[in-house]
């Protein structure tokens, strides 16, 4: 093999992984946008979530958990649209930073401690496949990563002390709620912004509008 040839190998080699951890300014723009929209969303969340909860709570307590999928939505959409390492992490986080910013009930710190662990467990799962897979199945496992970082995050800050019922009714609740609030609904909304044109400049868009 001659050596011109060697080092086309090695820089098709490299490649994906270069792509992945560099980040262009039309990436961090639209993260943040991604983000902020989605903080008001947090917010809104943060007062819409209280009926349901205060009915679902004396059913079965624990099952509030299934509430939890709308503040999980942000690390999973980071991710399949911008597709870059640390996106689930950044979206997430801007969006808790919104969140707490706008008067979020659990004061600021917390509200963007939250935000870090959620966006930690989305990130994780597109890490594990290396971030070359974005199909629904993916999105919905960061969907319930995010939501078991969260839930778990949550049993330590806010529950700790609950009995064993408690918390594992809780932990399935909020890992179904990631599942499909913030899985399948963002998997969808990603395909949905992509089929616009509005992600042209991205990977998830072009692959997208290519199938249409």
């Amino acid at each position: 093999m001659s050596t011109s040839t060697s080092a086309s190998v090695a820089e098709k080699a490299t490649a994906p992984a270069t792509r992945i951890l560099r980040w262009r300014v039309v990436d961090i723009v639209v993260a943040s946008v991604l983000g902020v929209a989605c903080g008001f969303l947090f917010f809104a969340w943060n007062f819409g979530y209280l009926g349901p909860k205060a009915l679902l709570e004396p059913l079965l307590p624990g099952m509030q958990g299934l509430l939890d999928g709308p503040w999980l939505i942000a690390g999973v959409l980071g991710g399949l649209i911008i597709r870059k390492v640390g996106a689930a992490i950044y979206v997430e986080t801007i969006a808790a930073v919104v969140s707490a910013l706008a008067g979020a009930q659990w004061g600021g710190f917390l509200t963007i401690e939250a935000g870090l662990v959620q966006g930690l467990g989305a990130e994780l799962i597109f890490l594990i496949f290396a971030y070359r897979v974005w199909t629904l199945p993916v999105a919905m496992l960061a969907g319930a990563g995010a939501a078991l970082f969260g839930g778990v995050n949550n049993m330590i800050l806010w529950f700790a002390g609950s009995d064993t019922a408690f918390t594992v009714i809780y932990l399935i609740s909020t890992v179904i709620s990631g599942a499909v609030l913030a899985g399948l609904l963002g998997w969808l909304l990603a395909r949905g912004l992509a089929s616009t044109g509005a992600l042209d400049r991205f990977g998830s868009g072009r692959e997208v509008r290519a199938r249409v």
